[in-house]
């Protein structure tokens, strides 16, 4: 594989998945509406129930607004890994996905190509979350936005390649928005994304509490709440890197029509 080729490749992919965004204003718009009105709407009730006691990251009170933060840039980052699936099970649909796979190129190296592109527009739209807190009076040590960056691409990356693997499992449209909710709910609830896990702990939900410590997206969230005060979480960032390796093989598996999920589901090659 020649760099000249993979970085034209690169760059077409990329581009493409930007000129889709810019044409679905609506899809930005609800990227942030629902980090939103956890923000705004959802914290101004909870605030008074939920007390975040001085654990780590933290070395003193912080209002609840503040403690959820870095759980709503990871929900950004995870709706648009799914998003970012549902647009893979619709350019297979349309027969754009046979294309691509088609073109001379390593298989894996073109789906590389398209989690980097939508890790791309993840981390836009994360920052463009934490520019809008800020206007709400939510504060982040302005450190933190550049400290919190390496991390947040990585969790970026790895729920996109979370959201690789499930369209190679979706086979039809129809059926994604089920398959969607079965994964994004349970992941972004038994997580800190809301709540520090202690509280589970506490109220005796050991069942759901042990869930949390193996879910994916609780590590995400705490490699980014750590990396926003400029400290490093080895565990949960080691977690999440290893998540993204094993997401993105078995995504590529999934995709090679001679030994993949594909061929083993009777689907047809991509």
């Amino acid at each position: 594989m020649r760099l000249s080729h993979a970085w034209l490749a690169l760059q077409a992919i990329t581009g493409r998945e930007l000129a889709k965004f810019v044409r679905q204003g609506g899809r930005f718009a609800s990227a942030l509406v629902r980090p939103l009105l956890w923000l705004v709407v959802f914290a101004a009730g909870f605030q008074n129930v939920f007390g975040v006691s001085i654990i780590p990251p933290y070395d003193t009170y912080i209002p609840y607004q503040v403690y959820i933060v870095p759980g709503l840039l990871g929900m950004v980052l995870l709706f648009n890994g799914m998003q970012s699936s549902l647009a893979m099970v619709y350019d297979r649909e349309m027969g754009m996905m046979r294309l691509l796979l088609t073109a001379p190129l390593p298989r894996g190296y073109l789906l590389f190509a398209k989690l980097l592109a939508g890790t791309l527009l993840s981390v836009l739209q994360a920052y463009v979350f934490l520019v809008i807190a800020w206007l709400f009076g939510v504060e982040v040590p302005w450190s933190g936005w550049l400290t919190a960056l390496p991390v947040i691409v990585l969790a970026g990356m790895m729920l996109g390649a979370l959201g690789l693997l499930l369209s190679v499992q979706v086979r039809q449209l129809e059926n994604f928005a089920g398959t969607m909710n079965f994964v994004i709910f349970p992941m972004f609830f038994v997580s800190p994304a809301l709540y520090p896990l202690w509280k589970l702990e506490e109220s005796g939900a050991a069942v759901v509490h042990a869930v949390a410590q193996w879910n994916p997206f609780t590590h995400a969230v705490e490699a980014i709440r750590f990396a926003l005060y400029g400290q490093f979480a080895a565990t949960s960032l080691a977690i999440v890197a290893g998540c993204l390796a094993v997401f993105f093989v078995l995504a590529v598996r999934g995709y090679d029509p001679q030994r993949g999920m594909l061929r083993r589901a009777g689907g047809k090659p991509a």
